[in-house]
């Protein structure tokens, strides 16, 4: 017998109206008991049959999938442990475990993968959208939670993926912010009085992410040929302490040329650093890093970029810009100087040059009057 169904009774033998019991064959346990599928349909025997159907049907082609009984944060932890941290770098993971932990176990967590609908995800991503989070952030979640139900619907613990039944919202680029070239020279005149000088005048002159300049290593510079390179980031554990990693990208492997000014204060920077740790002895801790505490250790990006630079930042009364910005500041000002887009790019270690004319396209206007006006020039010389 493939299927059945009977009428719901209640625990004193009676009948309970508009409710069926259908009930699936799928084979026997290895001792010898017949298995089913068992389910409760609510309403006339037509529907009770229509769904029998339906289920019979889907086991003829070989595409039924037994409801899995665990919720989703349960099965969220299976998939982490024995598919994400096998395939992602440790950064990346991290931020998978964050990004689940804030938008989505709270929310829909506790609900049974099997009874997972299309319209919670939907209603989650609006909750997102109302709560103020951008639409790159309404994607990201959705993208990590998409993949995790992929492998729900391989493992065959559901049919098909909800993610892929959801509207995405339209994604919002974020107004571009960053110095002028005034604002630049305000920002560090007023940063000679850090000991962080140094750091923020390689940061605009660079373009690198505040994570790789926070790793670089004196090993990584060559004062004589004026050129650095770029290698690691230093990443903070989500629960405390930092580990040195692989670049973004591999096109965010690098080197980078840089003038004498950087030069000068490179060399100085490094005479007080040598000093310091000649002062400490066994104390410092020796990891060669060119920007790190007193002690040798690290810098706290977070410390880095809200108190000490905002503190300058606001000081020298120019734009209320992030720390992440001065590698905006850096790119901007490159193209509105007329520099070639592929140059900005290789110099940003950006994966390729429609990134960076997508990132920076308010400076293509510009660009654009620029290059009318050289070849107004060039061919009739006004």
């Amino acid at each position: 017998m493939a299927g059945q169904i009977r009428k719901q009774k209640r625990l004193d033998g009676s009948i309970i109206e508009d409710s069926w019991l259908v009930r699936v064959f799928l084979g026997r346990e290895s001792d010898g008991k017949r298995k089913y599928y068992s389910k409760t349909i609510h309403g006339t025997k037509h529907d009770a049959q229509k769904f029998l159907n339906a289920k019979l049907r889907e086991k003829d082609l070989g595409i039924f999938v037994e409801p899995a009984s665990m919720h989703l944060n349960d099965y969220l932890d299976r998939w982490l442990r024995d598919v994400a941290k096998q395939k992602l770098s440790e950064r990346t993971f991290e931020n998978y475990e964050a990004l689940l932990k804030s938008h989505i176990r709270g929310k829909i967590g506790s609900k049974r993968l099997s009874d997972l609908q299309a319209y919670d995800i939907q209603k989650l991503y609006k909750e997102m959208n109302d709560a103020g989070y951008s639409s790159r952030t309404v994607r990201h979640a959705h993208t990590v939670l998409s993949s995790a139900l992929k492998q729900a619907v391989r493992w065959r613990l559901i049919f098909q993926n909800p993610c892929d039944l959801c509207e995405l919202p339209k994604l919002v680029k974020a107004e571009m912010k960053c110095f002028t070239l005034d604002e630049v020279k305000r920002f560090l005149e007023t940063a000679k009085t850090s000991k962080h000088y140094t750091l923020f005048l390689l940061a605009i002159q660079t373009g690198m992410r505040p994570e790789e300049y926070l790793g670089l290593q004196w090993k990584d510079i060559d004062l004589d040929k004026k050129v650095l390179s770029v290698r690691r980031a230093l990443i903070a554990r989500k629960g405390g302490g930092y580990y040195f990693a692989d670049t973004k990208t591999k096109k965010s492997q690098r080197s980078i040329d840089f003038q004498d000014t950087l030069v000068s204060e490179l060399r100085r920077h490094r005479r007080d650093q040598l000093e310091q740790k000649m002062k400490l002895g066994a104390d410092y801790e020796n990891l060669d890093l060119v920007f790190c505490t007193n002690w040798g250790s690290p810098l706290d990006h977070s410390n880095l970029a809200e108190r000490i630079f905002k503190g300058l930042r606001d000081e020298a009364n120019v734009s209320k810009i992030r720390l992440y910005d001065l590698r905006h500041t850096t790119a901007t000002l490159m193209l509105a100087s007329g520099e070639n887009p592929k140059i900005v790019a290789e110099r940003l270690g950006h994966s390729s040059i429609v990134l960076t004319l997508d990132t920076y396209s308010h400076v293509l206007p510009t660009m654009q009057r620029d290059a009318t006006d050289r070849l107004e020039k060039l061919m009739f010389g006004t």
